[in-house]
């Protein structure tokens, strides 16, 4: 499977969780021996701008967090390019889900998620897309820019058991008939993160869900890192997920 990856994402550019040392080496330490890593580039700001607002970015330049937001952003669009042939993570950091049209926080800057989907629909790369946010927290910035458009629709489980959860998440996928399903990836719902729920194998099964259901629409797939902070388990739960989309 492709990663989509570079070495800027070591950076540790904030104080925030999402930004800690160590955090992204934890996940590369544990990719799958036969992934395959793809540098990307980072996004313009016309890609960017189809998602944010023009002020938005100037406050993001203000901080002296562009570059590094750019890159992430650029790294989401190569994965979901690359998913219309074949499944693809990106291996990104600052996550993007928290991130509006106008605004931003919980540690997100630009929305990787919606960017990425943005720039293929106006390229006509795809017609009708899918987001599942399996990340703890809601991904407000996402349906903030996406969750009016009528060729994009968004899940956010929310389950109090590992067997619900599952189970909403295969019932949610069984309706979708989308040409790409983009899946922002958090990982702190997991039971030795913060949400303390899921356990490792239920990432496998999403990922293989998500899989599964792409193929039957004849479709990509592809997943984005958002949270995730427990960092000796973190990359065990990414591989889980890998290895699920890749079968």
């Amino acid at each position: 499977m492709k990663v989509v990856f570079d070495q800027a994402f070591y950076t540790v550019y904030t104080s925030d969780p999402a930004a800690e040392p160590g955090r992204i080496q934890s996940i590369v330490k544990a990719l799958p021996t036969d992934a395959v890593i793809v540098e990307p580039k980072p996004a313009t700001f016309e890609e960017i701008h189809l998602a944010h607002t023009a002020e938005h970015i100037r406050s993001i330049k203000e901080q002296d967090l562009y570059d590094i937001a750019a890159l992430a952003a650029g790294g989401a669009i190569t994965a979901a390019r690359i998913s219309l042939e074949e499944p693809a993570f990106g291996l990104i950091r600052p996550p993007g889900h928290h991130a509006s049209a106008d605004a931003a926080w919980g540690f997100c800057f630009f929305n990787n998620m919606a960017i990425a989907l943005l720039s293929l629909k106006t390229a006509a790369q795809i017609q009708a897309a899918y987001v599942l946010d399996i990340d703890l927290h809601y991904g407000d910035g996402t349906v903030n820019i996406l969750g009016e458009a009528d060729w994009v629709d968004i899940y956010n489980p929310a389950k109090n058991s590992r067997k619900e959860y599952i189970e909403s998440i295969e019932n949610a996928l069984n309706s979708v008939n989308s040409d790409i399903i983009g899946v922002s990836a958090g990982f702190d719902n997991h039971q030795a993160d913060w949400g303390g729920l899921l356990a490792t194998e239920d990432y496998y099964a999403i990922g293989r869900l998500v899989r599964e259901r792409a193929k039957q629409n004849s479709g990509g797939c592809f997943a984005l890192l958002e949270g995730g902070y427990n960092h000796s388990v973190l990359g065990q739960n990414v591989t889980a997920l890998i290895n699920g989309m890749s079968t």
